[in-house]
């Protein structure tokens, strides 16, 4: 009973240590920082992620300009198109069109 005892401490421990190797495994792959038992880093990020993450945000921010750009020129086309006197331009446009074909 005793070595049952023993065998299940020590393979407990085993367990716990191997599930330690892969958490921190896992968290050196995918970026994280390493931390101690008091949750500070054990050393710092890298400043690469933090550069990316200005040129991402700079780049938004363009893109939303960009976008706010685009929206206000496609409400001016609709305005345009669905001006009365753009229909009549258009309509006489067609007339013509088909009298000359004829």
């Amino acid at each position: 009973m005793e070595f049952l005892t023993e065998t299940a401490v020590i393979g407990g421990v085993i367990a716990l240590s191997l599930g330690w190797v892969a958490n921190t495994w896992i968290r050196v792959k995918n970026g994280y920082p390493l931390e101690n038992s008091w949750g500070k880093a054990v050393y710092p990020k890298n400043d690469q992620a933090a550069e990316r993450v200005k040129l991402l945000t700079r780049e938004n921010a363009e893109l939303r300009a960009e976008l706010g750009s685009i929206k206000d020129r496609l409400a001016n086309v609709e305005r345009i198109v669905t001006d009365s006197g753009y229909h009549l331009t258009h309509e006489i446009g067609r007339l013509r069109d088909e009298r000359e074909a004829n």
